[in-house]
């Protein structure tokens, strides 16, 4: 259709019919409307080299043809934490996790006790950390750094008085940025209050520094400079600053990347909504002004937090896991938990972006519920931590923190297999998707895929007008039906692409009952 319109332009039609028969005209119109973008794709095309490309977004796919995108929940797993001890209250949150070597490492906040006390602090919050050589199996290793009630008998590694919400919260990461000083391996931003001239602190401003540490453990303050402050007029006056802080070193634009928890009042009513902003730095220091993310779609849904991350295999991709928060709703908790509910409820959903600044959300499903314990329909349960890392070579998982306000929080492991958040999904009667014109590095096609045992996967590589190359077309393509995360694609030949290395392509996947989440060239 599209190269009949071409070859018969309106412009070039004069005839009676065309004046006439408005069916026609219409006919002819759509059909260059839909080649225009088509022809600007061919100009372009993406140069993937040997990177893996996840199936979350449609940002290389240029048509499906009886497929959709489908969404993949996590599994419930084996609970990994348990806040039983004296220093670790009912208000335990925000978790991160870090895979770090031969390691893992887990942080979270724990909000124990009222304080009252001539410093106006409610609460006392600490900032714990546990460890794993697994991802499964936790320990709560002794620092022996900060006492609590006379003993350092405990796994805190920074302290900080917390006043609902103001206190030092860390979110550490790895300082992947190229030369980073070995004492700035780790870095994390925290939030603090100032204290004045008797050393009190203060209700007001809030403000967030900087943290770094050599070994993940013991933390310092990077600079006595605050790198934003929610009073100054060069950053947003709501800013709480007091919430999911995720910071990274991004590759790609050799920046920071930092993403903040904040508000806006709506018009009318001035009813504060949660949202997150944006900033990024090139040296921790000079910082751009924190705008909103852009969603799309954007649906009218309240994050919490983000936990937005570089995926690991596909630093490329950024994926976070928004803690969703509905206020306005409360379910039924049993009568003796009643007392200690708060306002509201929360689950988690997902969504990607390419730059870190656009977020496609065409999944608008919760990623995670719930589910059918009555004790996680509380606020502020069901969300994930920061870190979606790797347990297994098929296998990758997520944190979950449970039974928030409740007598004894957790935090249970979610699975899914490796790079299978999401996938274009065929059903048993079969569909084809194609991607926009790429440029590879590479002499084999890897996917992964899984298939029905009466289902398949074959693939045919293009040139930039649809035309198959007759050694990798339809009918020379071997069917794959299995399931694996790095499959060898071939064809009756082999599966050697090398010849086509460099050239602008494109690939047509044909699917039966089959879902594929990703592929990468290789060597």
């Amino acid at each position: 259709m599209y190269q009949a319109s071409l070859q018969q332009p309106p412009c070039m039609t004069i005839s009676g019919t065309w004046k006439r028969d408005r069916s026609a005209r219409t006919t002819i119109i759509l059909g260059l409307l839909t080649f225009i973008p088509l022809m600007a794709a061919s100009a372009t095309p993406h140069d993937i080299g040997n990177r893996l490309e996840l199936l979350v977004d449609d940002a290389l796919i240029e048509r499906l043809d009886g497929v959709a995108f489908k969404l993949h929940p996590p599994k419930s797993a084996e609970v990994s934490l348990v806040f039983d001890q004296p220093w670790e209250g009912s208000s335990n949150h925000y978790i991160t996790v870090l895979k770090d070597d031969d390691r893992y490492r887990m942080y979270y906040h724990s909000v124990v006790g009222r304080k009252n006390d001539a410093s106006g602090d409610d609460w006392v919050s600490y900032t714990c950390y546990a460890e794993s050589k697994d991802g499964v199996g936790w320990s709560k290793p002794n620092i022996g750094l900060f006492e609590f009630r006379g003993s350092k008998n405990n796994n805190i590694i920074f302290p900080g008085p917390f006043g609902f919400a103001d206190g030092a919260l860390l979110f550490p990461s790895r300082n992947l940025r190229p030369g980073a000083q070995p004492d700035q391996r780790y870095l994390s931003p925290g939030m603090l209050r100032p204290k004045d001239a008797d050393g009190k602190w203060q209700n007001m401003p809030r403000q967030l520094y900087m943290f770094a540490s050599p070994d993940a453990v013991h933390w310092r303050l990077l600079s006595e400079k605050a790198i934003m402050t929610s009073d100054s007029t060069h950053y947003p006056p709501l800013n709480l600053l007091d919430s999911d802080n995720s910071l990274f070193w991004d590759a790609p634009s050799r920046r920071y990347f930092l993403y903040l928890r904040d508000e806006w009042l709506t018009p009318g009513t001035g009813e504060r909504v949660r949202g997150v902003r944006h900033a990024t730095s090139p040296d921790l220091v000079n910082w751009s002004y924190p705008g909103w993310i852009q969603m799309h779609p954007s649906p009218p849904d309240e994050f919490y937090t983000s936990g937005a991350r570089p995926y690991f295999r596909a630093p490329h991709m950024y994926l976070a896991f928004p803690m969703r928060f509905l206020p306005h709703r409360n379910a039924p908790l049993p009568p003796e938990y009643e007392k200690q509910r708060g306002k509201g409820m929360s689950d988690t959903v997902f969504m990607s972006s390419r730059d870190g600044l656009h977020w496609d959300r065409r999944f608008l499903d919760a990623f995670i519920r719930p589910g059918l314990d009555p004790l996680k329909w509380t606020d502020r349960s069901n969300h994930t931590g920061q870190g979606l890392v790797p347990t297994g070579s098929n296998e990758m998982s997520i944190y979950v923190l449970e039974y928030f306000r409740l007598p004894t929080p957790q935090v249970r492991r979610y699975t899914m297999r490796m790079d299978g958040i999401a996938s274009i999904n065929a059903p048993y009667g079969g569909g084809e998707f194609t991607t926009k014109p790429i440029v590879f590095s590479g002499r084999r096609l890897l996917i992964n895929a899984s298939t029905a045992a009466a289902g398949g996967v074959r693939v045919e590589i293009l040139d930039v007008d649809g035309r198959p190359f007759d050694r990798y077309s339809r009918t020379n393509a071997v069917e794959f039906f299995g399931d694996a995360v790095e499959q060898e694609v071939r064809w009756d030949q082999g599966p050697d692409v090398s010849a086509l290395a460099g050239k602008p392509v494109r690939l047509r996947f044909l699917m039966k009952d089959a879902d594929v989440y990703a592929f990468r060239f290789t060597e």
